[in-house]
């Protein structure tokens, strides 16, 4: 009861208050009580279901990211205007050879406005417990990777990354949204930042409905 009661109160202030703003002039739009909450400092735009079936996130390009050499950003800084895989991954994991196939994608869509963006995460297992360094010249030797790589990042929990704070809303074929599941989860972004694909990690890089999800987001 005792609850109810405040919940009943807060409500009433709250609705007192915006009629007090109603009637000082104060613009709705830009009243604190009225706007989104979002996780993350930057201005950011509206979340919501774009009508071509992918959940457009307006400023997600907006979010500060930071490169594996130390570099800050923002993922559009990394994209570049062009579509993108985002991909967490990690060096000592039975799915780390499918850097291969992520490297393959590189090489051929990088040329028609994609790019792969790799985000190191040491929450599975350890299994990427390297420093940047150590991440780096294993990604360069073993793989030959070209693609850009953010800083190690947590992918799920309370120090989640803004980024993937945005991601895992996203659900998946099944409907199934929530934390990533494991190393070599994959996100496809179009260039304007919506997200049009959620992949488990199993998905091989090739996997005929990635690449349907990757081609449908290049430029024509």
């Amino acid at each position: 009861m005792f609850s109810n009661e405040l919940g009943l109160t807060e409500a009433m202030t709250v609705c007192s208050v915006r009629a007090h703003r109603k009637r000082s002039g104060i613009n709705p739009a830009n009243d604190r009580l009225n706007a989104p909450r979002r996780r993350w400092s930057v201005p950011v735009g509206t979340v919501g279901d774009d009508r071509s079936g992918g959940r457009s996130v307006t400023n997600i390009l907006d979010i500060p990211v930071t490169t594996l050499a130390g570099a800050q950003t923002t993922l559009g800084g990394l994209t570049e205007g062009r579509a993108a895989l985002v991909v967490n991954v990690a060096s000592k994991c039975g799915l780390t050879p499918q850097y291969t196939g992520l490297e393959q994608l590189q090489q051929e869509y990088a040329a028609r406005g994609f790019t792969v963006v790799g985000v190191p995460c040491n929450q599975f297992m350890g299994q990427e417990p390297g420093t940047s360094e150590e991440i780096a010249e294993f990604c360069s030797t073993t793989y030959g990777v070209t693609f850009p790589l953010t800083e190690k990042s947590e992918v799920n929990g309370p120090g989640r990354h803004p980024l993937y704070a945005e991601l895992t809303e996203t659900a998946d074929a099944e409907g199934n949204s929530g934390d990533i599941a494991w190393n070599f989860e994959k996100f496809v972004l179009s260039g304007d930042g919506k997200i049009v694909g959620r992949f488990r990690p199993q998905t091989d890089p090739h996997d005929p409905e990635l690449i349907a999800a990757i081609e449908g987001v290049l430029p024509r």
